[in-house]
């Protein structure tokens, strides 16, 4: 019987342009359900992929320093995240969270609607 021979999947080797890079942390975010950690090293694969060192200069951190911060070990400040995604060429944004509840207003508007 032939033996069957994994390799280990390096997401970074996989990232090669801004669009895919956004792409990946925006998927991983979604996925995370608040795991900072799970975001951290999501930002460690990314950075990877752009080359740590340049990463590390970008963001006026040490490469050492790099690597401990995207490690998901400890939580980075918030500073270093914002550093880190400013030398990565990505910005951060917020949009309002999908809720399923209703304010006053739309139920009012709602049944409105209904019986108009």
């Amino acid at each position: 019987m032939a033996k069957t021979v994994t390799t280990k999947y390096e997401v970074s080797e996989h990232l090669r342009t801004l669009q895919e890079m956004a792409a990946y942390l925006e998927m991983c975010i979604e996925e995370a359900n608040g795991d900072a950690a799970f975001i951290t090293k999501a930002l460690g694969d990314i950075a990877r992929a752009k080359g740590m060192s340049q990463v590390a200069r970008d963001a006026g951190l040490s490469r050492e320093s790099l690597y401990k911060a995207l490690s998901g070990e400890k939580s980075p400040s918030f500073d270093t995240i914002l550093k880190v995604i400013s030398a990565l060429g990505l910005k951060l944004h917020a949009e309002a969270a999908r809720t399923t509840k209703l304010t006053a207003q739309q139920r009012q508007s709602s049944r409105s609607f209904r019986s108009g």
